[in-house]
């Protein structure tokens, strides 16, 4: 029987550490972002991701993004950061943005389909934030969501798809947002939008723009 935590009215944060043991332990927690819900594994535990793979029926060619809960955690996991990647992450972290990094080998290759680069993403939602920081490490994360389908942005959405799949439910309520994050990736100096979110192109041109102006 998974677990079922309820932080629409408060927070608690005796349950939330407990939500993080079970990322710990290897297990699979549903939680919510200002996006959509989430489905989260420890990243350094392969089997645990490969689970987390399975119950989303996502193909392993298919890389995995991280969440973290701040700057110091980036660097952990990524190397070579540009001065205009650090710019774009100054700009949209926290929020629904995702940035594609050159990752360091400590990142285990099943979260990034054998890819030499990882997303990351820090979330603007006060639940998703406690649980990294929590855990200790950067989570690794994908919609809650059977591939193919749509993104839901409620857990009672999610509930009967993955019961006795999971091992931890978090209910924080309606996703703020309810689109996925935009994710980008800078190539020689250029910002390529993979997928436009709530962060639009006009906004990250007008970030671009400065920069370069600097």
């Amino acid at each position: 029987m998974p677990k079922y935590l309820d932080f629409r009215k408060e927070i608690e944060d005796e349950k939330l550490k407990d939500s993080a043991e079970t990322l710990k332990d290897g297990g699979i927690v549903v939680f919510p972002t200002e996006t959509v819900y989430g489905l989260g594994a420890c990243m350094w535990k392969e089997t645990a991701v490969k689970k987390l793979y399975e119950v989303k029926q996502r193909l392993f060619n298919k890389p995995i993004s991280l969440l973290v809960s701040n700057i110091d955690m980036i660097k952990e996991v990524a190397k070579d950061i540009t001065e205009l990647e650090y710019a774009l992450m100054k700009a949209f972290f926290p929020g629904p943005f995702t940035i594609i990094l050159k990752k360091k080998d400590i990142v285990p290759n099943i979260v990034t389909a054998n890819l030499d680069t990882v997303g990351i993403r820090l979330p603007a939602n006060e639940i998703a934030l406690k649980l990294i920081r929590y855990a200790g490490f950067p989570i690794a994360t994908t919609s809650s969501n059977i591939s193919g389908r749509p993104s839901v942005t409620s857990l009672g959405d999610v509930m009967s798809e993955f019961e006795g799949k999971v091992d931890c439910f978090i209910n924080g309520g309606p996703s703020e947002i309810g689109v996925a994050s935009t994710i980008v990736q800078v190539i020689d100096g250029k910002v390529h939008i993979l997928r436009e979110g709530s962060i639009s192109k006009e906004q990250i041109d007008k970030i671009c723009l400065k920069y370069n102006k600097n």
